[in-house]
C-alpha cells in the first residue's frame, strides 16, 4: 500500500467518524420534516461506504460480518419501523464493532492486536495477553454504549438521545482510549 492509498483511506475513515458524530444532531433537528425512511438510506449508506473503506485492510475480515449483520437489522428494522431504525444506527454501530471485539477473542489474533500489527507485527506473548485485556474491555465498552444508545432512543428525549450518540458517546470512548495508552505506557515500562 503506497502513501497516497494510505493517507485516502485515513481521511475516508475521518469523514466517516464524523459522519456519524453528526448523524444523531442531523436526525435531531429534521426529524419530523424529513421522512424517517430517508434516514434509514443514510444508514445504509453510511455503513455501505465503511464497509467499502475497510476494503482490503487487515481488519476487513475481522469486520465484514458485524457490518453486515448492522446492514441487514437496519434494513429488517426500516421495514418495520422507520423512525426506530433511524435511532437504532448508533446502537448498531456500537453492537457491530462490540462484536468484532468478542469475535476476535474467540478467533485470534484479537482485534487490538490486528490494528498492532500495523506498528507492531511481532508482538511479545505478554503484548499478545495484554490486547486480549483492551479487546475485551473494548468488547465490554461498546456493549454497554449500545444498551444506553438504545434506551435513549426508545425512551428519552430526542434531543438527549443526540447528545449521548453524538458527543458524550465520543467522550467516553476518547477516554477510554487516552486511559488506556497510559495503561499501556506503564505496561511497557514494567515489561523493559
Amino acid at each position: 500500500m503506497n502513501c497516497s492509498t494510505n493517507k485516502r483511506g485515513m481521511l475516508v475513515s475521518a469523514l466517516l467518524a464524523g459522519a456519524g458524530m453528526a448523524y444523531p444532531f442531523v436526525v435531531h433537528a429534521v426529524m419530523g420534516r424529513v421522512p424517517p425512511g430517508a434516514f434509514v438510506l443514510l444508514v445504509l449508506v453510511l455503513l455501505g461506504l465503511r464497509f467499502m473503506a475497510l476494503r482490503g485492510t487487515a481488519i476487513a475480515r475481522t469486520l465484514a460480518v458485524p457490518l453486515g449483520l448492522a446492514f441487514t437489522g437496519t434494513i429488517v428494522l426500516g421495514l418495520m419501523d422507520a423512525q426506530v431504525a433511524a435511532l437504532a444506527y448508533p446502537v448498531m454501530m456500537n453492537l457491530a464493532f462490540a462484536a468484532a471485539f468478542g469475535w476476535s477473542l474467540r478467533a485470534p489474533p484479537s482485534l487490538v492486536q490486528v490494528f498492532a500489527s500495523i506498528t507492531e507485527p511481532d508482538p511479545s506473548p505478554v503484548a499478545i495477553a495484554y490486547m486480549r485485556v483492551v479487546s475485551l474491555v473494548w468488547c465490554v465498552f461498546l456493549t454497554v454504549n449500545a444498551l444506553i444508545a438504545l434506551a435513549l432512543a426508545l425512551w428519552a428525549d430526542r434531543g438527549l438521545w443526540a447528545l449521548y450518540t453524538g458527543l458524550i458517546s465520543y467522550g467516553l470512548m476518547g477516554l477510554l482510549f487516552a486511559g488506556e495508552w497510559l495503561v499501556r505506557q506503564r505496561v511497557k515500562r514494567r515489561a523493559a
